[in-house]
């Protein structure tokens, strides 16, 4: 069973590409995901480590290169924006980033959708989980908010998303890669997990799949949105890789096991598929962590 490491987590620490990668290499790392935050400088060397065999791009997390924008963020342009100019922004990016993993060699995109455009509420939910009041008077007049502004403001953009993929797919087809939207932990978010599966039904292209966040689905079962495994499993033939951390309840995510609350052996089964396994720690997690929290997954996965 193959893991690799995302380059966000040290890539702000380098001044180059090959010290970034070394890093990770030390750390007994041979393949990563290439983040949102790999800026040009670092590009020549991280390609010139793959060329030379020294380790394996499986994938790339949108936009990347980092595009010329005031700071890193894989949500800069998205393509369910109201915007017509962001979304023609999204576009140019997702195909300079599907271009640079054919490059590179890496088989697929992970990318952000956008978000619906409507008051952020999640953050509210949060706090009242946070403060023991899940499902009580304000919390569920929150999510009922949260439900109706969605249910209002949703389709147009999907309506954008949708068309924003047509013009993608024939790159994508043609370059032999894939473009995988991941699932966010907020409900405002794009898509959702019966979108995504609607989604992926409609297009119904190898080229086109899920990727799924550990941290991101454990915060959403947190909040009362989803059943994690139950979704995941059901979403699992589209899967095309996962992000894996864990998350300190309700929502504070990006730690490594035994950190936090995740029941990773209810995803043994799923993780053993043909995907692809990033490891995704927060920039404070310690390189130490990493190897105990990888340990412990190998472990409880079967992978010892």
């Amino acid at each position: 069973m193959i893991f690799s490491i995302t380059t966000r987590w040290n890539a702000r620490r380098h001044e180059t590409g090959e010290t970034m990668i070394g890093e990770l290499l030390d750390m007994g790392f041979d393949h990563v995901e290439l983040g949102f935050d790999l800026t040009p400088n670092l590009v020549p060397g991280v390609c010139h480590m793959i060329k030379t065999g020294q380790v394996k791009a499986d994938s790339l997390h949108s936009f990347c290169p980092l595009p010329p924008v005031p700071f890193a963020s894989p949500e800069p342009f998205t393509l369910a924006d109201p915007d017509p100019h962001v979304r023609a922004n999204a576009l140019h990016y997702l195909k300079n980033t599907i271009l640079f993993a054919s490059e590179v060699d890496a088989r697929v995109v992970v990318a952000h959708a956008g978000n619906v455009a409507m008051r952020p509420l999640t953050p509210t939910l949060i706090n009242l989980v946070t403060a023991g009041r899940q499902y009580d008077e304000e919390y569920e007049a929150t999510r009922m908010k949260v439900l109706l502004a969605r249910e209002k403001a949703a389709p147009a953009q999907l309506a954008h998303l949708y068309a924003g993929i047509e013009q993608l797919l024939p790159l994508l087809e043609s370059t032999r890669r894939i473009l995988a939207f991941e699932l966010l932990p907020s409900w405002e978010s794009i898509p959702t997990e019966v979108e995504m599966e609607r989604l992926m039904t409609h297009f119904n292209s190898p080229w086109l799949r899920f990727w799924h966040d550990m941290g991101h689905g454990q915060i959403r079962e947190n909040l009362g949105f989803i059943n994690h495994a139950r979704w995941l499993k059901r979403l699992s033939p589209w899967l095309a890789g996962m992000h894996i951390h864990d998350v300190l309840a309700p929502a504070t995510d990006h730690v490594m096991p035994p950190g936090g609350t995740v029941k990773f052996e209810l995803f043994r089964d799923i993780a053993r598929h043909d995907i692809i396994r990033v490891m995704e720690p927060g920039h404070a997690v310690t390189a130490e962590q990493i190897a105990t929290g990888l340990k412990l997954i190998r472990g409880t996965w079967g992978d010892t």
